[in-house]
């Protein structure tokens, strides 16, 4: 496993999913972590279990994303990598979808995107450079039935990013985006929430999907591998790519 000693990250989302891992799994590998959520008691509770600092942050707001990377950078003493994992994916058809339900996956996924981007960029032009992975999906790039908004919402987020990784590179800023198939606590309510018949109908689409086993990712072992080589010095040549963790699902030209 990429060893990560000395370098200061923030992860965005760390009270629940793959935000959770990270903070959870990243300190093991050297690095020193600050956890932003949402979710003071969550949040805090695990940040506490792995020995890692955290700070209350609402993304869609952008006096609370300002400061508390500012906190989050203080208690770091310096910035090398933002994971920017936080995000929300409730289902709708189409037809369905809401002003406010819009509105809402588009503050959460797409503005909370922009604001923490930005909040972070003061610090890495100062200091010469740094990193920044933005959580996509391959639903932005292909489309996702009954998450039409959700799909919108990850689109923007890819069309962002590229656009920053062009206009950022000069200042030795890499912005690159995850498009993880991974097996998370969210995707276990998502099962919990179907018919026998609509599982059954999903997992025989997954192992014809996935062509590597068939099935969504481990956190720990398929995972946490690529992101702590993304979030290293090694990959300091890589910028606007999306990084598919998906056993091959998504397959990128």
């Amino acid at each position: 496993m990429m060893q990560l000693s000395g370098r200061k990250i923030i992860v965005t989302g760390g009270a629940s999913g793959m935000g959770q891992t990270l903070v959870e799994e990243l300190p093991k590998l050297g690095a020193q972590v600050v956890s932003l959520d949402l979710n003071e008691e969550a949040g805090r509770a695990i940040a506490e279990k792995s020995d890692v600092q955290f700070v209350a942050c609402n993304v869609t707001d952008e006096a609370s994303v300002t400061d508390s990377i500012q906190k989050a950078v203080e208690l770091l003493g310096g910035l090398d990598v933002l994971v920017h994992a936080a995000g929300i994916a409730p289902a709708s058809p189409a037809e369905n979808i809401t002003v406010d339900g819009w509105n809402t996956m588009m503050n959460v996924n797409a503005t909370g995107t922009f604001l923490l981007n930005k909040a972070v960029f003061p610090y890495f032009k100062e200091n010469g450079g740094g990193s920044i992975l933005n959580f996509a999906s391959a639903s932005g790039v292909i489309g996702y039935p009954n998450k039409a908004h959700y799909a919108a919402s990850k689109g923007a987020v890819i069309a962002w990013s590229r656009s920053l990784a062009s206009e950022w590179g000069k200042y030795n800023i890499r912005v690159n985006m995850i498009a993880p198939t991974i097996w998370t606590p969210m995707y276990d309510q998502t099962r919990a929430g179907m018919t026998p018949e609509q599982l059954a109908k999903h997992d025989e689409m997954t192992k014809f999907s996935i062509p590597l086993g068939g099935k969504l990712g481990d956190p720990k072992k398929d995972f946490l591998p690529i992101m702590a080589f993304l979030c290293s010095d090694d990959a300091h040549y890589m910028t606007g790519q999306i990084f598919a963790i998906d056993g091959g699902a998504l397959m990128l030209r």
